[in-house]
């Protein structure tokens, strides 16, 4: 491709709703523009790279016996009611009314599609396992889109669906695609991504995995142990806290005039806030009310309560609720609460700690020498606790490390979630009917271009890994009027076009400083500069775009010497 032809220009001023890495470098450089709130158009140079991406996700999805579909954008509600999910999906789902009335609406996901793809084509266990997948646009209707590719509401996106006689077997193929994505993630150039244990959310199953490309910009939370043994978001991690074992003390009200809040009562008594329980009140989805206990020091993660309870929503009690069960808001204690009227969960950082203060559901008064199996025993004692960076590993012990990702993949085991509800069945050896089993596999495309930039960049610009980079050699002609400069440059282009090396020829004739910005801006891996100087001694100047190497080289091999370039850089990310 000639520079003067591509369409996409380079920009020297960042945009002002631009605050990451990833957006102001694609928007810089000629690869995306909006064109609303999260919604983007492509330019070519970000067709190469997202092309070159799906290109990788595809021979892996084929390596581990994936078959390629296309399943529609705009899906009948009906569908989406045969699973459940039309009344537990929220907003964020965008739902419409074709001419003829019928509820309509944009798939975000597509569990339910391919569920009535695979019960019209698949009826025997002989046919199984099968897995389908497909390079789809989906749509989520994004309260607060932000972070260019990052977060949006228009996607691409890779999800296949796996489908198997039984867990075992799924389980089997989940550890295969596991490691596919562990390739796919090397290929596209992520320099760090990690697999972390995950909450599987709105997607349901038991067992679940995120692919986290490590950045700072990153909308997650990871926990990492040094040695890499333990990892895991936020909304499922456990620390491997150590909790204080003392002889129990007399359980003793004492009066503490108008201390509320933890930080009040533990200096009034003269205590750390670790030596207290405190009290989160929540309503449920079904309106139940809700009494968490935890350690005063340690705060509630409301994802891992809200899916021990199995709710779809948590939201605080207000006073009047908290009365109502006989509590006193400010002071309650699960000591003499009906259980009939609170569901009362303790996390182990209460319940093994030994003589803990604890509201006495009276005004202005606590408790003393708090033991939870002496003073209380009718509660639920679940991990609901949020981890802290400093906690210790639950495996090695070791100060857990946070930082932030962004998610580039998950899988799921979803087991039988959508093929009970929708009447996905085979039959088995001896024709019986029995529900498939199924994995669910995603990979956003878009997300994964902009995790490289953030993971590879400098001051100037993207530095794209050779495996996804728009073009592979950059050649800039300077002073093409001059003799012999434009002539070298265009023979040099076309040699590389004859071996199959994507090359962007910069035939602009724009001054030095011009033409290598907008070189650093658009990031291809390798520049070769002709120039009526480097002609003199029968040279062209060589360098990669990370810096790494700058060295003349002779004009007679250059073509041959780039060709070599080339497939070596290609071949490390096979």
């Amino acid at each position: 491709m000639r520079l003067s032809r591509l369409v996409g220009q380079r920009t020297k001023d960042t945009p002002k709703d631009a605050q990451n890495v990833s957006h102001i470098y694609m928007m810089r450089g000629g690869y995306v523009r909006p064109v609303s709130a999260g919604i983007y158009s492509l330019l070519p140079l970000g067709v190469r790279v997202t092309a070159k991406i799906e290109a990788i996700i595809r021979e892996e999805m084929d390596r581990v016996g994936g078959q390629e579909v296309l399943m529609p954008v705009v899906l009948p509600q009906e569908l989406w009611d045969e699973s459940g999910r039309s009344k537990t999906v929220g907003p964020e789902l965008l739902r419409f009314k074709d001419r003829n009335d019928k509820p309509m609406l944009l798939g975000m996901t597509h569990e339910e599609a391919v569920v009535h793809l695979a019960r019209s084509e698949v009826s025997s266990y002989r046919q199984m396992p099968f897995m389908l997948y497909q390079i789809q646009t989906k749509y989520r209707d994004e309260a607060r889109p932000r972070g260019g590719l990052i977060r949006v509401r228009e996607f691409t996106m890779k999800d296949a669906y796996s489908f198997h006689a039984d867990a075992e077997d799924l389980a089997r193929y989940y550890e295969q695609v596991h490691e596919a994505y562990v390739r796919i993630f090397r290929r596209v150039g992520l320099r760090n991504c990690v697999s972390i244990q995950s909450d599987s959310g709105m997607m349901g199953g038991a067992v679940s995995h995120e692919f986290m490309a490590i950045a700072d910009c990153g909308e997650d939370t990871v926990y990492l142990s040094p040695d890499g043994r333990y990892k895991a978001n936020k909304e499922i991690a456990r620390s491997g806290l150590k909790f204080l074992h003392e002889a129990p003390l007399p359980l003793e009200k004492v009066h503490t005039p108008g201390r509320t809040a933890i930080e009040e009562v533990a200096a009034f008594l003269g205590v750390e806030p670790s030596r207290t329980g405190k009290a989160v009140f929540y309503v449920d989805g079904d309106g139940k009310l809700v009494f968490a206990l935890i350690r005063g020091d340690l705060e509630v993660n409301e994802t891992k309560l809200r899916n021990y309870l199995k709710s779809r929503e948590l939201k605080f009690a207000d006073d009047g609720a908290i009365r109502a069960a006989g509590a006193v808001p400010g002071y309650a204690s699960p000591l003499g609460l009906d259980p009939a009227k609170v569901r009362v969960i303790v996390d182990p950082s209460a319940a093994e700690s030994s003589n803990l203060v604890v509201g006495a559901n009276e005004p202005d008064y606590h408790y003393r020498g708090f033991n939870y199996g002496r003073d209380l025993t009718a509660a639920e004692v679940v991990d609901i606790a949020v981890v802290r960076p400093g906690d210790p590993c639950p495996v090695t012990g070791l100060p857990l490390e946070m930082c932030r990702g962004i998610e580039v993949g998950n899988i799921f085991q979803l087991g039988t979630k959508y093929s009970l509800s929708m009447n996905c069945n085979y039959l088995d050896a001896n024709g019986k009917a029995h529900p498939m089993v199924m994995g669910c596999y995603g990979i956003g495309v878009g997300r994964t271009m902009a995790a490289v930039v953030e993971q590879s960049h400098d001051q100037y610009g993207p530095v794209w890994p050779m495996s996804i980079a728009p073009y592979h050699v950059h050649i800039i002609g300077l002073n093409p009027r001059q003799p012999g400069v434009a002539e070298a440059a265009e023979k040099l282009y076309q040699e590389l076009l004859a071996h199959g090396v994507e090359a962007l020829y910069d035939d602009r004739g724009e001054k030095a400083g011009f033409s290598f910005n907008d070189a650093d801006l658009i990031g291809v891996p390798l520049r070769v500069i002709v120039s009526p100087k480097t002609l003199e001694a029968q040279k062209v100047e060589f360098k990669t775009r990370d810096g790494s190497r700058h060295e003349m080289i002779d004009l007679a091999g250059a073509g041959e010497f780039l060709v070599g370039e080339v497939k070596a850089a290609l071949a490390g990310y096979r």
